[in-house]
């Protein structure tokens, strides 16, 4: 499937400010699930130097330093991405990785620690967790699919614009929750039982007649012999075609789009977005 994408986000100011430091998270991943075919990023006002990097995940990220003053701070990501996965499973499980007791083996897990380290959780969420592993009967495939379609029936999906995603017991206890709130509760649930786990943000192809686009967030898991796999619990499928990777990180706020900071006594700023998202194939 083909993606085009332009992502234009604007800050206005209340007066002017000193921009400082910015990261730009709007690069989409070449991996063996897409191959970016052209990316254009725009920054006004110029940066007075700009560098392209890895950052310590793996993402391709912007740095961008600024001089002088403005009111305003516009980034305009633009590119065509080709997805290239239509099976998500189009792997074989590593002999001896077939139960949630020996899921990696002995050599790999060290290089995952950083993934499999579980957020403080309280009972709710090992009870959820443990609750679902012992219906799969202890297979990792298939509690990766109940916890995906538990969370897909069962939670609410609302859009909330602003602010950090909701802790996983509040998640669980609300039945309510954006994409990056399901996201964090499917990870936790996947910590507890020893699962590497990252969050990821990007875009999905949806419902092009909807007025509004938004960025979308989803967790990914590292499977023996498959290597990171996407899941959807606000879709209840795993990730295949229809989605587009930008950033992964084990914390949301490594994978923000933008960020930055403006300094100016007593200024204050707005944010608007347009997202613009055509598919084909």
């Amino acid at each position: 499937m083909l993606f085009t994408v332009t992502h234009e986000t604007l800050y206005t100011y209340s007066q002017p400010v000193v921009l400082g430091p910015h990261i730009i998270r709007l690069c989409p991943r070449h991996d063996g699930a897409q191959r970016t075919l052209n990316y254009e990023l725009r920054i006004e006002p110029k940066p007075l130097l700009r560098s392209e990097c890895l950052d310590a995940e793996g993402n391709s990220v912007t740095h961008a330093w600024f001089d002088g003053s403005t009111t305003t701070f516009q980034v305009i990501s633009s590119f065509s991405v080709e997805t290239c996965r239509d099976n998500p499973f189009d792997y074989f499980l590593e002999r001896g990785c077939e139960h949630l007791s020996s899921v990696y083996r002995d050599d790999v897990k060290p290089r995952l620690s950083y993934y499999r380290s579980a957020q403080i959780l309280d009972d709710r969420i090992r009870t959820f967790s443990n609750d679902l592993a012992a219906e799969a009967e202890g297979q990792p495939l298939a509690f990766l699919a109940a916890l995906n379609h538990w969370l897909h029936e069962n939670i609410v999906h609302e859009i909330r614009d602003e602010g950090a995603p909701q802790n996983s017991t509040e998640t669980l206890t609300r039945r309510k929750g954006a994409c990056r709130d399901l996201s964090v509760l499917f990870m936790a649930a996947c910590q507890t039982q020893g699962l590497a786990v990252r969050f990821v943000s990007g875009y999905r192809k949806g419902d092009g007649r909807r007025p509004k686009r938004y960025l979308h967030a989803w967790p990914e898991v590292f499977i023996s012999g498959g290597g990171w796999r996407g899941y959807d619990p606000t879709q209840g499928a795993a990730v295949a075609d229809e989605h587009v990777a930008l950033a992964a990180a084990l914390h949301p706020v490594g994978t923000m789009p933008i960020e930055g900071s403006f300094g100016g006594a007593g200024a204050t700023s707005t944010m608007d977005f347009d997202l613009r998202i055509e598919t084909s194939g």
